[in-house]
């Protein structure tokens, strides 16, 4: 049976010594939580989100409700992640002077081994996944938190660190740049199935 306690009442549990209140809002976050960093980090998805998670557990003593759980999760995610970005940028300078380094070691694996109809949904996933990595990282994000964390514009700007009129703005900019580049979708099934 689920727990029908909040999740601010569950993490306020879990900082007085109750570890299946950790285990309840676990159970309720992970697959949001790890759609969101995988979808902004995917090479290290596994790593920030584990990270993550021994933040909350190393934050529960001082835990006080000031928002959301989920606010608060995924300002610690987002702060992840940022950490992650900043130290990425510094290694990727290093790896351009790497004469080992070979490129098509980045190149995906061949699809003619794969039965129609299962290329054809990959293909479909695969350019969602490419119209939401085309978006400029700050859209992305404000798209994955109201998608993935549920969360509204106050809330996203509070996890994010910037005002109310920007999250809007980038969360319509997204919106408009999925639905632009997902508009020929539809066409394209439709034709190939017709």
């Amino acid at each position: 049976m689920d727990d029908p306690r909040t999740d601010e009442a569950l993490m306020l549990a879990y900082r007085d010594g109750d570890a299946a209140a950790f285990e309840t809002l676990y159970g309720r976050w992970r697959g949001r939580l790890y759609r969101y960093v995988a979808h902004q980090a995917p090479d290290h998805a596994d790593e920030l989100f584990q990270d993550v998670w021994l933040r909350v557990v190393g934050a529960r003593v001082g835990y006080e409700v000031t928002a959301r759980f989920s606010t608060w999760l995924f300002r610690i995610a987002h702060n992840r992640l940022m950490d992650h970005h900043r130290g990425r940028a510094r290694s990727v300078v290093a790896l351009h002077d790497d004469p080992e380094q070979d490129p098509a070691d980045d190149l995906p694996a061949s699809e003619l081994d794969e039965p129609p109809v299962t290329l054809e949904r990959k293909q479909m996933a695969q350019r969602i996944l490419n119209a939401l990595a085309e978006l400029p990282p700050p859209q992305r994000e404000a798209f994955l938190l109201a998608e993935e964390g549920g969360m509204g514009l106050a809330e996203i700007a509070d996890a994010t660190g910037v005002g109310r009129e920007t999250a809007k703005s980038r969360l319509r900019y997204a919106h408009a740049r999925l639905r632009h580049a997902l508009s020929g979708l539809g066409a394209d099934r439709r034709e190939r199935h017709g």
